[in-house]
Parts: structure tokens; C-alpha cells; sequence
């Protein structure tokens, strides 16, 4: 049986060549994407903003999510989110801050309480302020940036000082343009977005450490040939691997996107975007940046 390939192996794309439109290319694109985060700011969701949690138990063998969300949509409160936790029976429910201080709070627990009391055991009703919130912000932050400096640390120790180099730019490229996307789309930011953005980091390193790989291996094997000839080489090899990878990638998240629901939406749409933009800087930010360095 022949096998399906996606990519000849013989391909010879000139990717160097588009060096020059890719670099303004991408510094155009971090530009718009820093000016929307301080111009448009983040589509902050309950996580960061504050609200009124709700641990629900159900009376049955299982909660319907689905009604639950659809319920408490309808009673006009705002942001609503509602996801499985524990067993099938066991349900949280996050209701955004309310104008109109600890009143409007309160009525909002008694509101869902006509609304699920029959069908629900409420186990805990929490408010979660303003200042609480703002520590979820610092501590997301800063788990960001520690395991992007992590991760660099070792990029720094596993390459030489100009691949560790090219990654960092490569990987700041990616974070940039996703936090931009999440401005300028207006998507809802919140704590599976700080996820996605890990996943988007790690997804773009793993493909650049794989070019990188293959630059270093072809670095020793041929020692004549031109580094932009070199690295056109390198990422025809890999090419192959990244048409894969990526193709497989998206095609889950697109169904995910799609059949997944509106809890996991914004989640699958950032990284389809990740996804994207870690594969495009592999191959036209991270493996160029080493002509000049």
C-alpha cells in the first residue's frame, strides 16, 4: 500500500527568501498587538473580575450542564460560567460581579436559588472580590513567566548562545501576538486562557528546537555550503514533520471549536490561532534570526 505524503521528499522551497518580508511582517503584527492590549485592553472573565461561585450537587444520578447554563443565562445576570467538576453529580457555577455591592450579590445567590433549589443541594456559596481577583491575575502572570524562563534557561544551556537567541525572540513573537489576538478579537480572558498560552509557548518551542536540531545536525555534516542554502535545507527536511503535526493540531481544535461548546470555545480558538502563528515563526522568525546572528 503506498503511503500518503503530504509534502515530497524532494521539496525544495526557498523559505530564506522571505526573510525580508517576514521580519516587518512580524514586528508590524507585535506592534498592533501591544497597542490593542494597552488600547483595547483584555476581555476579562469572572476569574479575574470577581463574582459569586457556587458549588451545586445535583439530586439526580447526573447534572445536565447544558440546563444549568441555559437557566441561569436567562436570569440576566451577566457573565455566567458553568463546568463539571468532581464526579457527574457536582457542578461550579461562577456568576459575574454585580453593580451595586454586597446587595446585588446577595440577590443574586437568591436568585439562583429559586432557580435550582428544587433539582440542586447548594454545598457552598462564595464571593469572590475585586482584591481576590487581582492575586489570580498576579499569580497567573507569574507562572507565565516562569516557565517561559525555565524553558529559555534550558534552551540557553541545550544550544549555542545564538539559537538560545533566535528561540527567545521566536517564542516572545508568539506570546505577543496571542495576548494580541485575545485584545483584539475580545475574546473572554481567563484562567484556561492563561493555559492556552502555555500550550502555545510549549507548542511553538517544541517545533523550533526541531528545526533547530536539524540545523545543528547539518551545521557539522556539511561545512561549505551558505547558511541561508543551510537553512532553506533544514526546513525542507523538517517540513514534512511540521505539515503533520500542524495539520493534525488543527484539525482537532477546529472540530473541538466546533462540536466542544461554548465553554471551551475561546479556549480552542486561541490556540488554533497558537497553533499558527508557533508553526509560521519556526520557520520564518526563529530559523532566519540566525543569518544575522
Amino acid at each position: 500500500m503506498k503511503l500518503l505524503r503530504l509534502v515530497p521528499d524532494d521539496t525544495k522551497f526557498g523559505f530564506m527568501r522571505f526573510r525580508s518580508w517576514s521580519f516587518p511582517f512580524s514586528a508590524f503584527a507585535s506592534i498592533v498587538s501591544v497597542v490593542a492590549f494597552l488600547w483595547l485592553g483584555m476581555n476579562v472573565g469572572i476569574d479575574f473580575k470577581g463574582g459569586t461561585v457556587v458549588e451545586l450537587q445535583a439530586k439526580s444520578e447526573r447534572a445536565d450542564i447544558a440546563q444549568i447554563r441555559e437557566r441561569a443565562t436567562n436570569l440576566n445576570l451577566g457573565d455566567v460560567e458553568v463546568q463539571e467538576f468532581g464526579g457527574p453529580r457536582d457542578v461550579l457555577l461562577r456568576v459575574g460581579l454585580q453593580d451595586g455591592g454586597d446587595k446585588a450579590q446577595a440577590e443574586v445567590v437568591v436568585k439562583l436559588r429559586q432557580a435550582f433549589e428544587s433539582a440542586y443541594e447548594f454545598r457552598k456559596v462564595e464571593v469572590v472580590g475585586p482584591r481576590v481577583s487581582q492575586e489570580l491575575v498576579q499569580n497567573g502572570t507569574i507562572g507565565v513567566l516562569l516557565a517561559i524562563v525555565t524553558i529559555l534557561i534550558y534552551l540557553w544551556f541545550r544550544y549555542e548562545w545564538q539559537f538560545a537567541v533566535g528561540a527567545v525572540i521566536a517564542t516572545m513573537h508568539d506570546l505577543v501576538l496571542v495576548i494580541g489576538f485575545y485584545a483584539v478579537t475580545q475574546i473572554q480572558f481567563d484562567q484556561t486562557s492563561i493555559a492556552a498560552i502555555l500550550t502555545v509557548i510549549g507548542y511553538s518551542l517544541n517545533d523550533t528546537v526541531v528545526v533547530y536540531d536539524r540545523v545543528r545536525e547539518l551545521l557539522r555534516k556539511y561545512k561549505k555550503i551558505k547558511l541561508f542554502e543551510l537553512l532553506d535545507l533544514s526546513m525542507n527536511s523538517t517540513l514534512p514533520r511540521t505539515v503533520i503535526t500542524s495539520v493534525t493540531t488543527i484539525l482537532a481544535l477546529i472540530a473541538l471549536s466546533i462540536l466542544g461548546g461554548d465553554a471551551i470555545w475561546g479556549f480552542c480558538i486561541a490556540l488554533l490561532f497558537g497553533v499558527l502563528v508557533g508553526t509560521y515563526s519556526s520557520i520564518f522568525v526563529a530559523a532566519p534570526i540566525l543569518i544575522y546572528l
